[in-house]
């Protein structure tokens, strides 16, 4: 036995899955979130990093599965650069699924695939000054250019969900007038094309790799899509495991969890564990 003991999932899916995943570890995908997973939430999205251990826990565990992905919302050669997995022994088969899949890094390579942005991004960004000086929530937000989306954060405002929930309406007319939608999540409005979420980039990767079982990590409110893909993916018999990475902020995301630890530290834990088991 290692000594991180292996954390059991409250669910009976959860625990068929942790099983399938420990029986057939080759058959395996990994997905997780990066920021609030793998990376601590922090008020200045641009000083997010991974979790010292967390890198260190992936390349150990890695090798033992069929493939590792993670999936964010994030650029993927920024979430790549602010992880610090380009060049890791281990993590040779490491995808990076950016912008909510639209953009894919992969580690065997070094190569970055990203399409066009969608141009109702280049209209938002124009008429979003307007749009914040008119709400009144201007002091204190702060707006990230994802490039194939806009991200405004209102962690750092002197009322962070006071001035979220001033900005949600606003932001989702914004956002429509572009032919965009918007994703809530937490103290953080993003504003991006439709069609592409965790969910759909998540699915999409479990059929590519054929695999037969599926963990998926998240924190927030874009992570759902993600949790409904692996629901869904069960009725085709494909196991998962949901790990919620905990959070206050989510509740809704926890209720769901097969698997609830705490923040970034519970994961790196609960990759650890499974490294200890597999190896």
């Amino acid at each position: 036995m290692g000594s991180h003991p292996l954390p059991e999932p409250v669910t009976q899916a959860g625990r068929d899955g942790l099983a399938a995943l420990l029986k057939r570890p080759e058959r395996a995908v990994l997905a997780l979130d990066f920021d609030g997973t793998l990376a601590e939430i922090v008020p200045d999205p641009e000083q997010a990093r991974a979790h010292p251990a967390a890198v260190p826990a992936l390349a150990r565990l890695a090798p033992h599965l069929g493939s590792v992905a993670v999936i964010t919302g994030r650029a993927a050669g920024v979430a790549v650069r602010y992880g610090g997995f380009a060049s890791v022994p281990g993590l040779e088969r490491l995808v990076v699924l950016g912008q909510y899949g639209a953009e894919r890094w992969d580690a065997a390579t070094g190569t970055l695939r990203a399409p066009a942005p969608h141009p109702g991004v280049a209209g938002v960004q124009a008429e979003l000054p307007g749009v914040l000086d008119e709400s009144g929530a201007w002091q204190g937000t702060w707006v990230e250019d994802k490039s194939r989306a806009i991200a405004v954060h209102t962690r750092r405002a002197a009322d962070p969900q006071g001035a979220f929930q001033a900005l949600l309406g606003p932001l989702t007319e914004l956002a429509h007038r572009h032919g965009l939608i918007t994703e809530p999540g937490r103290l953080v409005v993003e504003l991006r094309p439709p069609g592409v979420d965790k969910g759909v980039a998540l699915a999409e990767y479990v059929r590519e790799t054929g695999a037969g079982c599926v963990l998926y990590a998240g924190d927030d409110l874009g992570d759902l899509a993600a949790f409904a893909a692996v629901e869904r993916l069960r009725t085709e018999g494909v196991a998962g495991v949901l790990v919620c990475s905990g959070s206050a902020e989510v509740a809704e995301l926890a209720a769901r969890a097969d698997l609830v630890v705490d923040g970034p530290s519970g994961v790196v834990g609960l990759l650890t564990a499974l490294a200890e088991r597999l190896g």
